[in-house]
């Protein structure tokens, strides 16, 4: 009877230990929240998810690369649902993270020797120049300078890499590729959430604060699903449609082939339903590499009777013309459009303004952070547009053309590779990570897609899966 007294008094006094410990965390909590608002708060309750989370990146260096190809999907609507933080500094974060865990992990060793090819020297030439840019003559603020250089040559520096020591398997390239598909087919049904349905109150909150601008076309909202804006959910959408389309004809299963082509369609909607006209170049361009590369004739006439009779329907009829989509869309094909026209003159004015200037205005001269940073530098308020033409503006036209010089060769010697690979597998899945990087280099023309995420991370690593790839390559039989 004792024995048992004792046991319940004990009992009730660790209860009572943990029930002083919780109200003081409360208290604690409320007053964070008051003081400091819900964020601090937030960010209290999942610092034991974030240390479990750097154990197990430590642990194994593959999850931080794994986490950062999610995390470029989902950053932007938690940017939009949850103000305060720069949510962006986590795609920083996680990629410098997972570069320690790479240094400090303990199992079997990495190869850095596997580093020493043209593409990351590359990334080290352009970053190189990215840093040179500092000392250009009209003086950017070096804040803008820093926001620009992590979209315009960091992450490339940091992803390739990773991308080349981390993914060492095979089965890399298909956890990559199922990835990317499941979220843009998640983008595209939460997309037509938004179409449908309409917007929560924090997206409602994001248009109200001047997205709408853009985003509200004669009463029809342009579908941005969780993706930063419009322009990049069409153009990542377009992006990932050609990849599924090359990976839908592929020596796969019937029932892979039914997935992946379904996943194409749920896409190409998606892509429809931004309202984005640029993408037409990703599906072109990426198009065109696709049919090259199956190295097959019959594809290959066939593939291009297709595209250019939806050209033509686009350009030629008023097919569709009552959805307001395809209206959209087939507006790309016109010469007179007043976006167009508008972009033609703000090209005149900076062409003008770069005619004495061979090394650019300086990196965050132009787009959002010239306005923001550097109001003083006379290409700050004039809206680029194009990647190609940021890229102009900030380097100038020595820098452009070292620029766009690596892209044509990564493009090149990436179809080199595919045209020499011999396993029909490997070989189907490099022609649609070729097919997509390029309809997204081809889409910058029009865009500025290449230097955001997603797409960019998705490039990135598509290079480096690529570049990597011949030590895979084996005849094997059809799966």
């Amino acid at each position: 009877m004792q024995a048992n007294t004792l046991y319940n008094t004990n009992r009730i006094g660790l209860n009572n230990r943990w029930l002083i410990i919780g109200v003081l965390l409360s208290v604690v909590l409320g007053w964070l929240i008051a003081k400091m608002g819900i964020t601090i708060a937030g960010l209290l309750l999942v610092l034991p998810f974030g240390i479990a989370f750097l154990i197990l990146l430590f642990l194994n260096p593959r999850i931080g690369l794994i986490s950062f190809i999610f995390y470029c999907f989902l950053m932007p609507t938690i940017g939009k649902h949850i103000v305060g933080p720069q949510f962006g500094l986590l795609v920083d974060g996680l990629l410098v993270l997972t570069w320690l865990a790479v240094f400090f992990y303990q199992g079997k060793r990495f190869r850095f020797r596997h580093l020493d090819i043209d593409l990351v020297w590359f990334a080290l030439i352009w970053f190189g120049i990215t840093v040179l840019e500092i000392g250009n003559p009209t003086r950017p603020n070096i804040q803008g300078w820093f926001q620009e250089m992590r979209s315009s040559s960091l992450y490339w520096l940091l992803t390739v890499p990773l991308v080349i020591l981390i993914f060492k398997k095979r089965t890399d390239i298909g956890l990559f590729l199922h990835i990317i598909i499941i979220m843009s087919v998640l983008g595209a049904m939460y997309g037509m959430k938004q179409l449908y349905l309409g917007v929560d109150s924090a997206e409602h909150r994001w248009l109200e604060e001047g997205a709408k601008k853009t985003h509200i076309l004669f009463g029809k909202l342009r579908v941005f699903s969780y993706y930063s804006e419009a322009a990049q959910f069409g153009a990542s959408q377009a992006h990932l449609a050609v990849m599924c389309i090359a990976l839908t004809v592929g020596p796969y299963s019937f029932g892979k082939k039914l997935l992946y082509g379904l996943a194409g369609l749920l896409i190409f909607y998606g892509m429809l339903i931004s309202g984005t006209r640029g993408a037409m170049g990703a599906l072109v361009g990426g198009g065109f590499i696709f049919l090259v590369l199956m190295k097959q004739t019959r594809i290959l006439i066939l593939g291009m009777v297709i595209g250019l009779g939806f050209i033509g329907m686009l350009k030629f009829t008023s097919i569709g013309s009552g959805n307001d989509q395809i209206r959209r869309l087939r507006s790309s094909l016109d010469p007179n459009d007043p976006s167009l026209q508008a972009r033609l003159i703000n090209q005149r004015i900076l062409k003008d303004i770069m005619a004495s200037k061979p090394i650019g205005m300086g990196v965050g001269t132009i787009g959002q952070w010239g306005r923001t940073y550097n109001k003083h530098i006379a290409t700050a308020n004039i809206p680029p547009d194009s990647l190609y033409v940021k890229m102009w503006a900030m380097y100038g036209v020595i820098g452009f053309i070292i620029w766009f010089g690596m892209m044509f060769y990564i493009v090149g010697k990436s179809s080199g590779i595919i045209w020499e690979t011999r396993d029909p597998v490997l070989r189907n899945q490099l022609i649609s990570l070729c097919a997509g990087s390029f309809g997204s280099l081809v889409c910058s023309y029009g865009n500025e897609v290449m230097n955001a995420l997603p797409s960019s991370a998705i490039v990135y690593i598509s290079w480096a899966f690529v570049f990597i790839s011949p030590k895979w390559d084996t005849k094997e039989l059809k799966v």
